[in-house]
């Protein structure tokens, strides 16, 4: 054997094993697509036609060919079926078309040869073979039509092979005294193929369109984004990141201002320093969420979140600025979802701050209630003993602690005591779901 054969074969062997995976394997497959809704635009008038192309076929095979009306209905039924359901099942639909073309010409040449129709295109002297009049090849062009807008170029040219290779299986059994139609139906066939395929690949290419212009819109709402999160995070940096380095500086510097220094004072100097510093690692921690595409200095962007067992630190940082703070737990402690952890310290955190600012040298007392089915938090301050400084601003704090309790699916509540003190109250539940994941 040449090699120029052995490649030929090889080659045929590769183009048969692609027809049947693109033809053959879909159409057997047992799991389809879910079924997809169509216009009821085509689908009437594609009805309409398969009912008036029922009564034609079924007439022409009963009596035309001589097949009898319970042939003629069953292969006029499965042709006008392939019409319609081509919609959803566009490869079963030509497989079933194209097999009646081929058993109507085989059968009506064996059991009534020379019984046929005339077809004045195809030849105006004879008789065509069933399964290849004007009917049936109307039903097979507007099938291959259909199949070539749902399938890939190369599947609806091999559907365009096999109903041409039909065409010359039912030529083997042709009767001499019949004419053929088969030139006429392939010139057809390969138009409208040619014209799904066309109107296939305008309609992907427009729709890749679409799709990029979104992906473009979307990329440069992102980066609209980015920037204004980019100019926030400078903004916050130049204003605040400047304060608190300011306070931390001279926190450190007024103790060397005044001569033997009391210890007290000592202290308290040093708390502002460490709480200056707090601040700025936790503004850091900010600014790295904020500028999320960007390195943070000193890998803070991935530094962990404060949970309940930094709590101790929070409580002595304010108690070193001269608040009498008690904390008391009840129930027993369990592992909470991080979620849970980082809203309660912060909620704590932001209620001391508000009794610091609002009622300066009142006692505070903080009381967490672990429970089965969450975690109960509770900071409630006395009276003030003096009167507050003014404070600029109109505040979030409240606001914030609101929406870490909601995004939790919780309850805050807060108000004045009946001794002139503030209570803050918030129940986390542990078996939240996160906003996003609701239904």
């Amino acid at each position: 054997m040449s090699e120029d054969g052995g490649l030929g074969k090889q080659r045929v062997r590769t183009a048969l094993r692609t027809a049947r995976e693109d033809l053959v394997a879909p159409a057997l497959a047992r799991a389809q697509p879910r079924a997809k809704r169509v216009s009821r635009w085509v689908l009437v008038p594609l009805a309409v036609l398969a009912a008036i192309l029922f009564g034609v076929n079924t007439n022409q095979y009963a009596f035309a060919y001589s097949l009898g009306v319970p042939l003629g209905l069953v292969y006029a039924g499965v042709q006008s079926a392939a019409l319609v359901g081509v919609l959803w099942h566009p490869l079963r639909a030509w497989w079933a078309s194209t097999l009646v073309m081929l058993l109507g010409a085989w059968t009506s040449s064996a059991l009534a040869p020379g019984h046929g129709v005339a077809f004045t295109i195809a030849n105006p002297d004879r008789n065509v073979q069933a399964g290849w009049t004007p009917a049936t090849i109307a039903i097979q062009a507007v099938v291959l039509f259909l199949l070539s807008l749902q399938v890939r170029a190369r599947v609806a040219i091999e559907a365009l092979a096999v109903t041409v290779l039909a065409g010359v299986l039912a030529q083997l059994y042709k009767p001499p005294d019949l004419a053929t139609a088969i030139g006429f139906a392939v010139v057809v066939f390969a138009v409208v193929v040619l014209l799904g395929v066309s109107v296939r690949a305008s309609r992907v290419a427009r729709t890749k369109l679409v799709e990029q212009e979104e992906l473009t819109a979307e990329e440069r709402a992102r980066r609209t984004l980015l920037e204004e999160r980019n100019r926030i995070a400078r903004e916050l940096h130049d204003v605040v990141a400047h304060h608190m380095s300011v306070i931390s500086i001279q926190a450190q510097v007024a103790p060397h201002l005044v001569e033997n220094p009391p210890a007290e004072l000592l202290e308290n100097l040093a708390g502002i320093r460490a709480n200056a510093v707090e601040a700025l690692t936790e503004l850091r921690r900010v600014l790295g969420v904020l500028r999320s595409e960007e390195p943070v200095a000193d890998d803070t962007q991935d530094a962990p979140q404060p949970t309940l067992a930094r709590l101790g630190e929070l409580l002595e940082n304010v108690r070193a600025a001269g608040m009498t703070v008690e904390l008391a737990s009840v129930g027993e402690p369990r592992p909470l979802p991080p979620g849970v952890e980082l809203s309660a310290y912060r909620i704590v955190q932001e209620a001391l701050s508000n009794a610091m600012r609002h009622a300066p040298g009142a006692a505070v007392r903080v009381r967490l209630d672990h429970r089965v089915s969450g975690l109960g938090v509770r900071i409630t301050n006395a009276a003030p003993t003096r009167p507050p400084a003014p404070s600029p601003g109109a505040g979030h704090g409240l606001l914030g602690m609101r929406e870490r309790t909601a995004m939790l699916g919780g309850e805050l509540a807060t108000g004045a005591t009946p001794d002139g003190g503030f209570e803050v109250l918030a129940e986390l539940p542990t078996d939240y779901r996160p906003v996003e994941d609701r239904g």
